[in-house]
């Protein structure tokens, strides 16, 4: 945890970041955070020092390592990582490669034990009408998706071949436990309704964690607890987004339905996530390294930016993230956004520009 003393009567702080910014438009969404976040500790008089590391394809061609160990200390060493994007087509179109670049993001979950993956999806009244859903569905949706995130199939052992293939989602009851309990915490925290995703009529691993939430459920008898199967949870997730509060799963449909919720809100460009467990926190935008933008100026930030937020309040630095959420919701408001969320007539914005005008607005308050 970082460092606290107060000053003048205020909690005042001591930061120390890992930056890993990736591939495609990463390092460029990556400095937008990063100058957000300086602007922010500027306001309130935290001290923040930030050290970048390699990692995605990035590090494979420095280093040939997509984590490479070095990368792993400086992030072991921190308070938190702020994390944005892995991912090269020349390693997605080559399926001899040994190497890629999403082993790097896998391997630093299970290094750093990041065992809890939290995606809120939120949509923003001024964007429904980009979602491709119904404005009457979605507009007030507001939900968590809490995935497990170092078990299951990807992780599991595995076998490759020209005739027979296996991946094997195994689970111990100590690793449900801990994810649950996490979601029970979160229900808590917000409309204390869980929704538990599994596949149980069919699955070993899935009826292990429906036992196991069972019988955890009874210690929150606030929380409303209920179980769907994951083919009724994707329906009604686009039938019924607001039926959601907090959602729990496994890791591959974890994967599947944070994808699904993240087009609810109409552009993955503005949905931040948190990865936690038992080592420095990791906080990412949802979306890809969209490397076809890279150097393009086109990339939206503000999933980026809102990580930030969620950087903020895992620290119980309320009054700060609340700031970042409110000059995000003012560039949507004012149409200070990127090409793909943009209205016709609106300004022409980079990612560089949204990244000055946020600033200059959290310097102005």
């Amino acid at each position: 945890m970082p460092d606290r003393f107060f000053q003048k009567g205020k909690i005042i702080m001591k930061l120390h970041i890992a930056v890993l910014a990736g591939d495609g438009i990463g390092p460029e969404i990556s400095k937008v955070g990063v100058d957000v976040m300086e602007a922010v500790c500027r306001k309130f008089n935290h001290e923040v020092t930030f050290t970048p590391a390699l990692c995605g394809a990035a590090a494979i061609d420095a280093v040939g390592d997509p984590f490479p160990e070095e990368t792993f200390e400086i992030c072991r060493q921190a308070d938190a990582v702020l994390f944005s994007a892995v991912g090269d087509p020349k390693y997605d179109n080559n399926p001899a490669a040994k190497v890629r670049p999403e082993q790097g993001l896998l391997a630093m979950r299970k290094k750093l034990g990041l065992f809890a993956n939290i995606r809120p999806v939120q949509t923003f009244d001024c964007l429904v009408h980009k979602s491709p859903l119904k404005e009457e569905l979605v507009r007030g949706a507001d939900f968590v998706c809490i995935r497990e995130l170092t078990g299951g199939m990807y992780f599991g052992a595995k076998k490759e071949g020209d005739d027979e293939a296996f991946d094997t989602c195994a689970y111990t009851r100590p690793e449900v436990e801990r994810i649950l309990k996490v979601a029970f915490e979160y229900a808590m925290r917000r409309r204390r309704h869980l929704t538990v995703v599994d596949k149980a009529n069919v699955l070993a691993s899935s009826r292990l964690w429906r036992k196991v939430a069972q019988e955890m459920a009874p210690n929150y008898p606030e929380v409303t607890t209920d179980y769907m199967y994951v083919d009724n949870a994707a329906m009604r997730m686009i039938q019924e987004p607001r039926f959601f509060d907090v959602m729990v799963t496994e890791n591959t449909f974890g994967d599947i339905l944070t994808d699904e919720g993240s087009c609810i809100t109409g552009s993955m460009g503005l949905l931040p996530s948190a990865s936690t467990g038992e080592s420095t926190p990791v906080f990412e935008p949802i979306h890809g390294s969209w490397p076809q933008a890279k150097g393009k100026n086109i990339a939206n930030p503000l999933a980026q930016v809102l990580s930030v937020a969620m950087l903020f309040e895992y620290f119980n630095l309320m009054d700060e993230a609340a700031l970042v959420r409110r000059i995000v919701d003012k560039s949507l408001d004012e149409n200070v956004r990127t090409p793909e969320i943009q209205v016709e007539g609106g300004g022409v914005y980079g990612t560089k520009e949204v990244g000055a005008w946020l600033v200059e607005q959290i310097e102005a308050c």
